[in-house]
């Protein structure tokens, strides 16, 4: 049965023959070429390098470029191009191998460009959260920017004059209750020295002191005007008026500091500044 198919399809046998003799011409042909190669490497190495200065350099480069290609061209001047046959098997071999890379390289382009639309998709969605949140806040600012448009507060020169005027009152009435507090705190717990005391009988001759004392109070007030209608000489001259115990109590727990210089006056301290 075979025997009888070999005889009815003598084509085929001519066809594979055909391809089998392409193929080795095509073998012989890169062989030969490829000799070609080694050959124009070798005569290449044999070339001595010559020490170029800058002034022939590129003529010298040129010279030997020339001289590469005129020996290219000698060697395909030699070779007798074969032409290979235009069969049939041969060219449908040759278009298969062509669009089998043609797909390889189409499907590592498709590959790359897939990854990067699911990196562009990606930063669109952060980009349109990023927009969305960006969009709510601008809703928000322009429903606050309404609302406040709407709430149109007018003020006029007489009604913060009259807020002014009512501030100050405030003030000196709270100004006026802290100092009859500390009047009465210091009435209370520092009075004069001949205040609440009995009065004994001296039996020796002293000459008594004529001088009218003045309270804490007072000699606190003499100061604290001292420092704020005189800022620049606060100190007050010690008077026979002030009593000393009360002048050591001030100077002791820093209320009062005496002159650098003229230990006869003292000042307030100044716990505004």
């Amino acid at each position: 049965m075979s025997v009888n198919q070999q005889d009815l399809d003598p084509d085929s046998t001519t066809d594979m023959e055909g391809v089998t003799n392409a193929e080795e011409e095509l073998i012989k042909e890169c062989e030969e070429m490829w000799k070609d190669m080694e050959e124009c490497q070798k005569k290449l190495s044999l070339v001595g390098t010559e020490t170029l200065t800058d002034s022939n350099a590129q003529p010298s480069l040129l010279i030997m470029q020339a001289k590469c290609l005129t020996a290219e061209l000698s060697q395909w001047q030699k070779e007798s191009p074969e032409i290979i046959p235009l069969n049939e098997e041969v060219l449908v071999t040759l278009g298969k191998e062509e669009f089998q890379k043609l797909r390889h390289d189409l499907e590592l382009v498709l590959s790359t460009i897939q990854s990067k639309n699911e990196k562009l998709k990606e930063d669109l969605e952060r980009e349109q959260q990023w927009f969305d949140e960006q969009q709510q806040i601008l809703e928000s600012l322009n429903v606050l920017h309404n609302e406040l448009k709407h709430q149109v507060v007018t003020f006029s020169e007489s009604r913060i004059f009259g807020e002014l005027k009512t501030k100050m009152h405030d003030v000196k009435e709270y100004k006026e209750k802290l100092l009859v507090t500390l009047g009465e705190f210091l009435e209370d717990h520092f009075p004069l020295p001949d205040r609440n005391v009995k009065k004994k009988k001296k039996k020796k001759n002293i000459q008594e002191s004529t001088v009218q004392l003045i309270t804490l109070h007072e000699m606190l007030e003499i100061l604290l005007n001292r420092l704020f209608d005189v800022p620049h000489d606060p100190y007050v001259k010690i008077s026979d008026s002030f009593w000393p115990p009360y002048i050591e109590l001030l100077l002791r727990n820093g209320i009062a500091l005496r002159h650098p210089e003229d230990p006869t006056r003292i000042r307030l301290e100044a716990f505004h500044q």
